[in-house]
């Protein structure tokens, strides 16, 4: 299933919303149309855990295409929002997660040349998330080196403390896209989050696909273009660390909760690694995708303060 958070207007509240072809079906209309009852908004239905799921997808069985009227609006006439608006806690990021992207830093950003003997974890404050379409924000008094990485986006569906990782992708909700915005020239002695987390670095979406449609998360490409040019492609199979070895490492010491976001890393190409460097500026459009999940795309908008 294809999970989205979405606005049928300006002033309507955020819905749950699933999509059926070309509609968003509102999952707790359609609940309510048969008697049921189900969360209106994704946290919820993480929080309602696999008993959930089956019964949403026991409800699509029964009424098929006959959408029960008011269940349903065109995808064309509805807003997306990031598929979590507001997530319980910081997004946890993965650095040099891909062999290429490791060399890439090493030559222009100072980091080891080494691979990893673990996984590198930086995180991004939730004010940090935008959804599909919102302006990532380019303030030049902060920085002049906004870079770029497409990642995959894994969602926790269920406690995970301490697990194996045979175990591991038993927690996963779903995956979705993230877009991991970089302020290279912000980076404070070695801490990331300042140059990661700043407000709209975060671009989150467009759904999330639950993870029985996602059998093998290590075999989707994934590519990012600027104004139209690809800048990165790869495909997860390149991970250093597989999303498993990613949860059964954060879960040693941090308990994942559901609806806890892991942003899994970047293959190489990001303006940071290329000769001359390149970085993202007002009017550029960063359009980033997933396999099997789905594709943003950002305008880069100018927000410097006047006078600065």
């Amino acid at each position: 299933m294809k999970l989205v958070t979405y606005r049928s207007g300006v002033e309507a509240a955020a819905r749950l919303g699933l999509c059926h072809g070309d509609q968003v079906v509102d999952v707790a209309a359609l609940a309510a149309s048969q008697g049921e009852s189900l969360p209106d908004t994704m946290l919820g239905l993480i929080d309602a855990g696999q008993a959930g799921l089956n019964a949403l997808r026991r409800l699509m069985d029964r009424v098929g295409d006959a959408l029960p009227a008011g269940t349903a609006t065109a995808l064309a006439n509805v807003t997306l929002l990031a598929p979590i608006p507001r997530p319980r806690k910081n997004v946890f990021g993965i650095g040099l997660n891909y062999t290429e992207h490791v060399a890439e830093s090493a030559k222009t950003l100072d980091t080891n040349p080494d691979l990893p003997r673990e996984p590198v974890v930086f995180s991004k404050p939730p004010t940090s998330v935008i959804g599909p379409g919102e302006p990532i924000l380019h303030d030049s008094s902060m920085t002049k080196q906004l870079d770029w990485e497409v990642e995959l986006a894994a969602i926790i569906g269920t406690r995970a403390k301490r697990v194996s990782r045979a175990e591991a992708l038993q927690h996963v909700f779903g995956y979705s896209v993230m877009i991991d915005v970089s302020a290279r020239d912000n980076r404070r002695a070695g801490q990331w989050i300042f140059s990661k987390g700043m407000d709209s670095y975060a671009p989150f979406g467009p759904c999330i696909v639950t993870a029985d449609e996602i059998p093998d998360p290590h075999a989707l490409d994934l590519w990012l273009t600027v104004n139209g040019v690809e800048k990165q492609r790869s495909n997860t199979a390149k991970m250093l660390f597989k999303v498993d070895e990613l949860i059964a490492d954060i879960s040693r010491g941090i308990t994942l909760e559901p609806g806890d976001i892991i942003a899994t890393g970047t293959p190489e190409g990001v303006g940071a690694g290329r000769d001359p460097q390149e970085w993202m500026w007002p009017g550029d459009v960063i359009v980033a995708c997933v396999e099997g999940v789905g594709t943003l795309r950002h305008p880069v908008v100018d927000s410097t303060p006047s006078g600065s």
